[in-house]
């Protein structure tokens, strides 16, 4: 970029790269401030759909109602944007499960993917809501969408808001306890404008939002970059859900600050793949390290050797669990170019039982108000919607956990390994 302004680049910046993406959201605020920001020119302004009024924390009316009303101008859009692909990979939806737009025009958009581009592969990143969330129906709101994730979304990376936060106050407990050996950047999303470290009570969500952004980099780096060990999207999916319903894969960072953030020294190699698999690098509050594995990916950028990989693979395999039938379940990418200003990095997602407790979480939640038949008038009046969607909801969360306990209850069990065949010389 720094070779002078051509006809693409002016002042440093590429003029003609527009995001190829939809943003849907059915209150103008939040859509209307990235217009204001400083990716403006990276949207296409031609690609936003909004409403005025929202959703009213209600899924029925975001899937029921302006599902049917917005139908047409999403396909319209979503094939305009698909055919500006040279190949079309897959679809992200990146989308929260508490609210009403999120949760219910979200999953409707991932049922008409499927309707219309019924080959290409749907990964869905959903933000799960909190326990203390301010959202008093998101319980609703989530495992109605949940029924849709589990029967049309190919891969689902959920991501819970409180071990973002948490991910946010532990870089700044280093940064203030000094740690991190040096200082923060001024203009970095890890401090307010003025520079001085946030208070813990004000929420930062774009220091939350900037860790998912590293995710869906490392996600889709192998795709944009050389590497000698190229992954390919649809790879992922292939390799990581042995069972479809199974698709719930647990991200986990390393390093989780970029450096726009802070100067950091660089990890040991070694340090970050063991880093990868403790509780404080996940996404999503749970222990992988204690739960079962089905599946295992490493997608690692920088100057790494497959050596490396294989030297920690056998490193921490002793300390994992896998399914009896899948002890070698392990794929790996290599991307040569590392993150802006790290050597190197690592995403790992996991196929692994430790995602339950967050549905059997949600699940209670769901309950204590379905119980009480809280708040259900607010959705059966919406057309289209009736009881036996919460009960179809619940029940196909109830059999999800149910396959997860299934899975559970062979851990510790005898590890045989299948008889070879004999070959007579």
């Amino acid at each position: 970029r720094s070779g002078g302004d051509g006809p693409d680049i002016y002042k440093g910046k590429i003029c003609s790269l527009k995001a190829r993406a939809l943003l849907i959201d059915m209150e103008e605020g939040v859509v209307n401030e990235i217009l204001q920001g400083p990716l403006r020119d990276v949207f296409d302004s031609k690609q936003l759909i909004t409403d005025v009024s929202g959703s009213g924390n209600n899924w029925a009316v975001g899937h029921k109602l302006y599902g049917c009303q917005y139908r047409e101008n999403i396909v319209e859009k979503l094939r305009k944007t698909a055919e500006h692909c040279d190949c079309l990979q897959c679809f992200f939806i990146i989308h929260s499960m508490g609210g009403g737009t999120g949760s219910g025009l979200g999953t409707f958009v991932l049922n008409l993917l499927e309707d219309e581009f019924p080959e290409v592969y749907r990964f869905v990143t959903s933000v799960y809501p909190s326990g203390e969330d301010d959202v008093i129906t998101s319980p609703y709101n989530s495992v109605l969408a949940m029924k849709e994730l589990n029967e049309h979304a190919d891969c689902v990376l959920p991501i819970e808001n409180e071990s973002l936060f948490d991910i946010v106050n532990k870089i700044h407990q280093m940064i203030n306890s000094g740690k991190l050996g040096s200082t923060v950047k001024q203009s970095s999303l890890v401090t307010s404008s003025a520079g001085s470290t946030k208070t813990v009570q004000e929420k930062p969500f774009d220091a939350m939002n900037n860790i998912v952004a590293n995710l869906l980099l490392n996600l889709t780096s192998s795709a944009r970059f050389e590497g000698s060990l190229n992954m390919d999207l649809n790879e992922i999916t292939m390799n990581l859900v042995p069972f479809p319903r199974l698709h719930y894969l647990v991200s986990s960072l390393t390093p989780l600050y970029t450096l726009a953030d802070v100067n950091v020294p660089p990890r040991r190699l070694d340090q970050m793949f063991s880093d990868a698999f403790s509780r404080d690098h996940q996404l999503i509050q749970a222990d992988p390290k204690h739960s079962l594995y089905l599946a295992c990916a490493l997608l690692v950028r920088g100057n790494v050797q497959v050596s490396d990989l294989r030297r920690n693979i056998e490193r921490l395999k002793p300390s994992l669990h896998f399914v009896s039938w899948n002890q070698e379940g392990w794929k790996t990418g290599l991307c040569s170019v590392p993150p802006v200003g790290h050597s190197h990095s690592l995403l790992a997602l996991a196929n692994n039982t430790c995602v339950k407790p967050t549905f059997i979480e949600l699940k209670d939640r769901f309950m204590k108000l379905y119980k009480k038949k809280a708040h259900l008038h607010h959705y059966l009046h919406v057309d289209g919607m009736e009881q036996s969607c919460f009960s179809e909801a619940v029940s196909s969360l109830s059999d999800l956990i149910e396959e997860y306990n299934e899975l559970d209850a062979t851990k510790g069990g005898p590890r045989t390994d299948p008889s070879r065949l004999k070959i007579a010389v």
